[in-house]
C-alpha cells in the first residue's frame, strides 16, 4: 500500500514550488515548479492570479501522486499586500516585499510614533517592505481602491483562501505586517488607526490568526476536483517563507541561518520576543509557537547575476572566477545596494565599488560580488547579536545561492568558522510539509521536523589563508560611505 503524502507549497517572488513528502517519514517523493512574472524594484508588483496559475501548473506536474495527499500547507513571500473587494476580486496587483514605493509612508509612520514605540508595540520599525507601509501608500495614492477593500491578505493567505474559502493567516506571517503584535498575540488597533479611518471596523477585514497546527478546513470541493486532489485533503494555516524555512531546517534556538535568494535573510529561533529600536532586526513570531528575529536585505543572488551579465559570463562561470581570484584584497569591496536597501534602510541607495585599480582583474570583481552579498548578511548577524539574540557560533546556509561553491566557500571564509550547507533543496516547501504533517498527526511541528531528520547538512571549512575579520571590517567601512 502506498504511504499517505503531505504537500508543501512555497509561493516565492520568483516561482511556486510544491514538494510531496511521506507523512510518516518525511521522505521526498516529487517536486513541481512553475515561474512567476519577473519584477524589478522600485515598483515590484504581481497579479495574485499568476500565483494561482503557477500553483495549478506545479501540481499538474505531480498529478500521478496527488490521490495520496492527505494534507497540505502554503508558505509564501512575506509582507505583500493583497486587497480584495466584496465580490472576491483582487482590486489591484499585490505590492510585494521588495516594492520600495512606500518609503515616504514608512518615514512618516516612524516620525509619527517613534522607532522605539513601534518596536515595543509590534516588534517592527516601519520600512518600505512591511505591509502597513503599503496600506498607508494605498490610502495616500489610491483612496478609490482603499474604499473598495473588503479583505486584506498576505500572499500565502490569499492562496489558502483560494483553496479553502477561509480568510485566515498565522502568527508568523501576521508578525510581519506592522499591525499585529507577537508579544500580545493580537491585532493592534492603535497601529492600524495610523493609516486608516475607523480601525475597529477594519478588524473585520483582516484574516483570523490560527495556530501552528490548526486545520483551517478541507480544500473546496470544486477546487479539489480541478487540481486532482481528494476532497478529504485538509489545509493548514500556512506561514511566511522564512518561518517555513526554519521548520524545514529543524532549526533550534541559538542556531543562525543565512538564506541566499532574491533577497537575503539572517535569522535565528528565539524563545522570547525581540525588540530592536534601530529597526535592523524584525521581531517576528515563528511557525511553532516561538519567535524568529530576522534581518533582511534586498540584494542577494540578483547581485551576482547582474555582475555576471556585466562580465559577459553565466553565474556558474562567475563562481569559478571568484574562486580562482588571487588572495582577496581588503581595499576592494562592492556595497551591493543595486535595488536600494532594506537593512540598512536606504531605499534610494545604489551600489558602490570601492578600491578599483588598473590591476584589478575580472576574477577580483567576481569575488567582490559574492563577498559583498555575504558581508551584507553577516552584518545582519552582528545586528541580531546586538539585539540580544543568543547564538552558539553555528551557521547554516540555505537558498538558491547555497548551491554555489563560491557562496559556500566565501561565507565560510568571512565567517571564519565551518558553515553547514543544508541538504534540503527547498527548505520553505519542506517546512510547509512539516506544518501539514503536524496538523494531520496532531504532533508538534518541531517534533515532526526532528523525526524527519531535517537538520542534516554538509560542512564547509574556511580557508585558513583568508583573514575574514579584516575583510568584514573593510566592508563595514565601505558601507558607511554609502
Amino acid at each position: 500500500m502506498n504511504a499517505p503524502l503531505v504537500a508543501g507549497v512555497d509561493s516565492s517572488t520568483q516561482s511556486t514550488k510544491v514538494e510531496l513528502r511521506e507523512l510518516e517519514t518525511g521522505a521526498l517523493l516529487a517536486t513541481g515548479r512553475a515561474p512567476h512574472p519577473a519584477t524589478s524594484p522600485p515598483v515590484s508588483e504581481q497579479d495574485p492570479a499568476s500565483w494561482w496559475s503557477a500553483l495549478v501548473e506545479a501540481l499538474a506536474q505531480l498529478r500521478p501522486h496527488l490521490d495520496r495527499v492527505v494534507a497540505m500547507s502554503v508558505a509564501g513571500q512575506q509582507h505583500g499586500l493583497v486587497v480584495v473587494d466584496a465580490a472576491g476580486t483582487t482590486i489591484r496587483p499585490a505590492k510585494l516585499w521588495n516594492d520600495t514605493t512606500s518609503a515616504a509612508q514608512a518615514a512618516a509612520l516612524r516620525k509619527r510614533l517613534g522607532a522605539g514605540e513601534w518596536a515595543s508595540r509590534c516588534g517592527l520599525v516601519p520600512v518600505a517592505s512591511f505591509s502597513i507601509t503599503k496600506l498607508a501608500w494605498l490610502a495616500d495614492e489610491e483612496p478609490h481602491h482603499l474604499a473598495r477593500v473588503d479583505r486584506v491578505m498576505l500572499p500565502h493567505d490569499w492562496l489558502t483562501w483560494r483553496l479553502t474559502d477561509q480568510h485566515v493567516t498565522d502568527r508568523g506571517d501576521a508578525s510581519g505586517t506592522g499591525w499585529w503584535s507577537p508579544v500580545d498575540g493580537s491585532y493592534r488597533v492603535d497601529l492600524l488607526g495610523l493609516v486608516v479611518d475607523d480601525p475597529e471596523a477594519w478588524l473585520s477585514k483582516l484574516p483570523a490568526v490560527r495556530g501552528p497546527t490548526e486545520c483551517v478546513g478541507p480544500v473546496r470541493g470544486d477546487v479539489a476536483d480541478a487540481l486532482g486532489l481528494s476532497r478529504d485533503v485538509i489545509v493548514g494555516a500556512g506561514t511566511g517563507d522564512n518561518m517555513a524555512a526554519a521548520l524545514g531546517l529543524a532549526l533550534k534556538p541559538r542556531e543562525v541561518t543565512l538564506s541566499l535568494g532574491t533577497s537575503g535573510t539572517a535569522y535565528a529561533v528565539a524563545t522570547s520576543p525581540t525588540t530592536d529600536a534601530t529597526g535592523a532586526v524584525a521581531g517576528f513570531a515563528d511557525a511553532a509557537g516561538g519567535f524568529l528575529p530576522l534581518v533582511a536585505t534586498l540584494n542577494a543572488t540578483k547581485v551576482t547575476e547582474t555582475v555576471a551579465r556585466w562580465l559577459d559570463v553565466d553565474v556558474a562561470r562567475l563562481a569559478e572566477m571568484a574562486l580562482a581570484a588571487a588572495a582577496p584584497r581588503a581595499e576592494l569591496a562592492l556595497v551591493p545596494y543595486f535595488d536600494g536597501e532594506r537593512t540598512p534602510d536606504l531605499p534610494a541607495a545604489t551600489g558602490v565599488w570601492r578600491g578599483l585599480r588598473n590591476d584589478t582583474t575580472r576574477e577580483d570583481l567576481a569575488r567582490a560580488a559574492f563577498s559583498g552579498v555575504v558581508n551584507g548578511l553577516l552584518a545582519g548577524v552582528d545586528a541580531l547579536r546586538s539585539a540580544g539574540v543568543e547564538m552558539d557560533g553555528s551557521l547554516r546556509l540555505i537558498g538558491g545561492g547555497a548551491r554555489s561553491a563560491a557562496y559556500r566557500q566565501i561565507t565560510a571564509d568571512l565567517w571564519g568558522s565551518p558553515v553547514t550547507v543544508h541538504a534540503a533543496a527547498e527548505p520553505v516547501a519542506t517546512g510547509a510539509c512539516v506544518q501539514a504533517a503536524a496538523m494531520h498527526s496532531g504532533r508538534g511541528p518541531l517534533d515532526v521536523a526532528a523525526s524527519w531528520r531535517l537538520d542534516a547538512g554538509t560542512q564547509v571549512e574556511p580557508d585558513p589563508q583568508v583573514d575574514g575579520a579584516a575583510l568584514r571590517a573593510a566592508y563595514r567601512d565601505a558601507a558607511r560611505s554609502v
